[in-house]
């Protein structure tokens, strides 16, 4: 269906009428395991010879409906999807990586994924080495031969950064290693990595995929692009896989290999799977995801004008400005808009944010983005309290700073609640 719009795409793609009953809603497969044909039919889907249905962990229709929706959205070959964003992250790395490699990470990440990468994928044997994105030569220069994959937000988490991709793809390609997208705060509708030369996309579709707050879900989208047999470095995408006698996926699978691998092995191993209900409320997101973003970002653009102005906030972080640093680099990659998550400082510290996100109205206190509720948080007391203030501040998430997600609502109403909030925070 790729010949389509992104509009007609959005709602048509991955879902067909239900053949058995014509439902022309995808109906929540609600079940476990999946009857097998005869002895046959089940010894070639546990062989990998014949794509089907075995046991939820693994595949479901649902599920699969939803893979097939935001590949093509992403322009991606394939994508595995998973219970959270965090798992993603896990899934993406977990093909790749062996005990005593790395990767390299952009210091501008949300806070949950930079203790992921400096703390729990060490019990891996993996370590992350932390770079600013925006200097190329310590990029290139923190690559090593035990590097195997590079890794960053699009739009970064919390400060609303951009990340010049086709600069880091570059980069990751003379390599001869993937670089890892988390698309997450831009969506396929502000954002193609993939058309960028990213390898692999990931999202946590628990926010503006889904935008409506009510499931978790993580996907992985492999572009398809990537050759894994072009060296030894890829060992479980390019030799034998002993569990299936043998069997090497690049080989088999071509440019499907990542996205078998994540099902075959990922899912199988690993668990991290993605139930029914939770893909069928993503896909019922996904219906007015295009409509969603643009007013999103109308709203944001509005919201951060007017805070930018007040004489109450010391700087806001919305790359959307055409004050920003990062405003040529929007025009040029993003130009549909750079998402509605930006952070601002707030005259009085640490205890004029915590005024502040006690005393708002409309937005919600919560750990949470990409919803149609507009949300509040001070992520150094929250998201970014395990880190170090070094930390905090090289993520943009320092004490004084505080992170908004603008919603859906009319927009002036929300200017009419910081105003109130403000006002009470710096008295």
């Amino acid at each position: 269906m790729t010949e389509y719009g992104f509009d007609t795409l959005q709602i048509h793609a991955g879902a067909r009428p239900d053949p058995a009953t014509g439902a022309r809603q995808t109906p929540i497969y609600q079940t476990t395991a999946y009857v097998f044909r005869d002895a046959d039919h089940a010894a070639a889907l546990f062989n990998l010879q014949e794509v089907g249905y075995i046991y939820s962990r693994l595949t479901n229709p649902t599920v699969a409906a939803l893979q097939e929706r935001v590949a093509t959205l992403e322009g991606g070959a394939g994508a595995v999807c998973c219970s959270s964003g965090h798992a993603a992250q896990i899934m993406a790395l977990f093909p790749l990586m062996m005990p005593g490699d790395n990767v390299v990470v952009s210091t501008r990440l949300y806070g949950g994924s930079i203790t992921q990468f400096s703390q729990t994928i060490k019990r891996f044997g993996w370590s992350a080495t932390f770079i600013d994105f925006d200097d190329t030569d310590a990029v290139k220069a923190a690559i090593d031969d035990r590097t195997k994959a590079v890794f960053c937000e699009s739009i970064s988490n919390p400060g609303g950064y951009l990340t010049d991709i086709p600069a880091m793809a570059a980069i990751a390609d003379a390599a001869g290693i993937p670089l890892i997208v988390d698309n997450t705060l831009a969506t396929p509708y502000l954002c193609k990595p993939i058309e960028m030369g990213a390898t692999l996309v990931v999202h946590s579709m628990t926010k503006y995929l889904t935008g409506n707050g009510t499931v978790t879900g993580g996907v992985v989208v492999d572009s398809g692009n990537f050759n894994w047999s072009a060296s030894d470095k890829f060992p479980s995408l390019s030799q034998p896989e002993p569990a299936y006698h043998g069997l090497k996926f690049h080989e088999t699978f071509g440019n499907l290999a990542f996205t078998f691998h994540g099902i075959a092995i990922g899912l199988r191993d690993l668990g991290m799977t993605l139930n029914p209900q939770a893909a069928h409320y993503t896909m019922l997101g996904i219906e007015t995801l295009s409509l969603r973003m643009q007013r999103h970002v109308e709203n944001a653009v509005k919201v951060a004008a007017w805070l930018e102005n007040d004489e109450r906030v010391d700087y806001v972080t919305y790359a959307g400005l055409p004050s920003s640093p990062y405003a040529a680099r929007a025009a040029a990659l993003y130009p549909k808009g750079v998402g509605a998550l930006f952070t601002f400082a707030v005259k009085g510290g640490y205890e004029a944010c915590v005024k502040l996100v006690d005393t708002v109205q409309i937005f919600s206190h919560v750990a949470n983005l990409g919803d149609t509720r507009s949300l509040i948080i001070h992520s150094a007391s929250t998201t970014h309290r395990q880190l170090t203030p070094e930390q905090q501040d090289a993520a943009g998430a320092g004490a004084s700073v505080v992170r908004l997600s603008i919603g859906l609502e009319d927009p002036d109403d929300l200017i009419r609640d910081l105003d109130q909030a403000l006002s009470v925070a710096t008295a």
